[in-house]
């Protein structure tokens, strides 16, 4: 009786799937949510400075010339390992929280497909074995964003919340993220995540071995990244741990993947965008 009810849950293995992918979700984002209120008040030193911002944390130091300034600033944001690793985790986790969801119909086809593979006697690698590789893309990203960060905090352009604080980065950030949508790249990865059936065409099925299975989850999360990678950068204008901003950012990445129109969304969104940049930076000029 035991094995049977056992039996009659695994055949619901998209339900698992749906929520598993659902529980990873809400824990990468109860994680952001506790982790916020620790960046606001300065208390976790991401950028050494805690509590200070820039130049006016710098101790006065009359006549001190400019190489030692510079010394001086270097070695006052310099992170240690535990820094780095912290902002590396909170970067992982915050692409997990906001790409998963838009992943779903990918993972949950696969985990269909293989469902059906496995009722034939020939079965596919694990849904999590595809999953871990779309992961993978995104932690290499993680890896990349958290070294991008650190190179903005030493030359003193983030303040300690992680938002920019020069209104020029935030205008060619803007321009770079909007112009992006109208590029030929842009539309080739949205148009592979948007349909899960042109992905399996361009890469020529689904592959049975953990290796292969694995391998295409990094080429779907690949197109992920191509697709999304300038949006990330507008984290940096509005705060990297402002959660109302990286709720929008996820909410709009979600609707241009799988809303009917999302493709002229995005587009849109990329007009709107490029405007606001040179909005910003006229205003600078002027």
């Amino acid at each position: 009786m035991a094995v049977s009810a056992l039996d009659a849950i695994l055949k619901r293995d998209r339900t698992i799937v749906a929520l598993c992918l659902a529980a990873i979700t809400a824990l990468a984002w109860l994680y952001l949510f506790s982790l916020a209120p620790s960046m606001s008040d300065g208390s976790i030193p991401v950028d050494g400075m805690v509590g200070m911002s820039g130049m006016e944390a710098m101790p006065d130091m009359p006549g001190m010339d400019m190489p030692g300034m510079a010394a001086t600033v270097a070695s006052r944001f310099a992170w240690s390992p535990g820094d780095a690793a912290l902002v590396f985790t909170m970067w992982f986790v915050m692409m997990v929280g906001m790409m998963l969801p838009s992943a779903a119909p990918m993972v949950l086809l696969y985990a269909r497909v293989g469902r059906h593979a496995e009722a034939q006697g020939t079965p596919f690698a694990a849904t999590g074995i595809f999953a871990a590789g779309y992961l993978a893309v995104w932690l290499l990203f993680s890896l990349a964003a958290t070294f991008g960060q650190w190179l903005l905090e030493r030359s003193l352009l983030l303040t300690p919340m992680m938002e920019s604080r020069s209104t020029v980065l935030d205008g060619v950030l803007l321009i770079i993220a909007g112009a992006y949508q109208w590029t030929p790249l842009k539309y080739a990865c949205l148009s592979k995540c948007r349909a899960p059936v042109a992905f399996l065409q361009a890469t020529g099925g689904f592959r049975r071995d953990a290796a292969g299975a694995f391998a295409m989850g990094v080429r779907h999360g690949a197109y992920c990244v191509g697709c999304c990678w300038p949006l990330m950068l507008l984290l940096f204008v509005g705060g990297v741990m402002n959660i109302l901003w990286i709720a929008a950012i996820a909410f709009f990445v979600l609707a241009e993947k799988l809303l009917p129109r999302g493709d002229r969304i995005g587009r849109i969104a990329g007009a709107l965008l490029v405007g606001a940049g040179v909005w910003v930076i006229v205003r600078v000029l002027q």
